[in-house]
């Protein structure tokens, strides 16, 4: 396996210890030209990114600032990334068409390609179910899983066609996916694959991303409308916020493990945080002009951002 080094010269402190959010900020740079698109932290206190324009999966050492870059294969152009209990990292690979796994230790690369009949998926996010199963989104109108004992491949149609995007899964095990075309939510039957959908209130809003919370309330980035909404399972309602600002364009969602939910804003080209006990916003200004923050995941007191447009990582962490 060929690889390569790069590595960042320096952390950069962006913004110290804030006294009234109990919130730092910082961000380190990643090769030049990676593009970092999603982002997703590890056991082991690495953290992983794809590098969508060198179609390989990156690795930070957030104590040194290295970083190290695992090619995928000719005509890689990987999107979203989430490791498993066994420290291994999933990619869907959109240029692949296909699921990646990378072992953190060997950095051996795995591929599973998707079946020919299903066409370009032009996928888009993973998640793993309470049974170990990697489901994946296709923006082409797809959605389906790898079993990683058997290799095994399946991909279900989506409800109305082109749009499945983001997906996460609850505390019990049970994964759902956002339809940023579709523009509702879909909880997945892990048996049989079926998807029910939930439409929220404002029509047309363009679900891009959905996250739960510890409770499994389901929330989600509302792209065209710049709003951010939960959906209770059990009772089956909505609630809607629009988020500050003129114009907020509301990419990725995620919850932290103060079901505290962080927003990367596209319009104001920041972060933005809210309290759903208070429902009320915190907005964080991100220094780099066009950061494009895509993805948003964390660990236990850190969120972590890819800023795609900027080449650099960043993590915010509170008390």
């Amino acid at each position: 396996m060929h690889r390569f080094l790069g590595i960042a010269t320096a952390l950069l402190l962006i913004a110290g210890p804030a006294q009234a959010t109990g919130v730092s900020v910082q961000a380190y740079p990643v090769p030049a030209g990676a593009h970092p698109h999603d982002v997703a932290p590890a056991p082991d206190g690495t953290v992983w990114y794809t590098a969508q324009r060198q179609g390989a999966l990156g690795r930070l050492d957030p104590k040194t600032g290295k970083t190290e870059h695992v090619p995928l294969g000719d005509g890689s152009q990987p999107h979203g990334v989430v490791v498993g209990a066994d420290g291994l990292a999933w990619v869907t690979d959109s240029g692949l068409n296909a699921m990646v796994s990378v072992d953190p230790k060997t950095l051996k690369v795995t591929v599973y390609p998707l079946p020919g009949s299903s066409g370009y998926a032009n996928m888009n996010t993973p998640a793993i179910d309470a049974k170990g199963l990697v489901w994946f989104t296709g923006q082409s109108g797809v959605y389906g899983r790898v079993d990683p004992k058997t290799s095994e491949v399946k991909v279900f149609k989506a409800p109305r066609g082109r749009g499945p995007y983001g997906m996460d899964r609850t505390p019990d095990g049970v994964v759902w996916f956002s339809s940023l075309a579709g523009s509702y939510i879909a909880r997945v039957d892990s048996l049989t694959g079926k998807a029910e959908v939930f439409d929220p209130p404002t029509k047309d809003a363009g679900v891009r991303r959905v996250w739960s919370d510890s409770k499994g309330m389901l929330w989600g980035s509302h792209w065209n409308t710049g709003q951010l909404s939960r959906f209770d399972p059990k009772t089956k309602q909505w609630k809607e916020w629009k988020l500050p600002g003129d114009d907020p364009a509301a990419y990725a969602v995620y919850v932290d493990d103060k079901d505290m939910v962080w927003v990367s804003d596209f319009g104001a080209n920041a972060m933005v945080r809210f309290n759903p006990k208070t429902e009320k916003f915190e907005t964080f200004k991100i220094p780099r002009r066009g950061a494009s923050v895509r993805q948003i995941l964390g660990r236990k007191g850190e969120v972590w951002t890819p800023e795609s447009g900027t080449d650099h990582l960043t993590v915010y962490r509170y008390d």
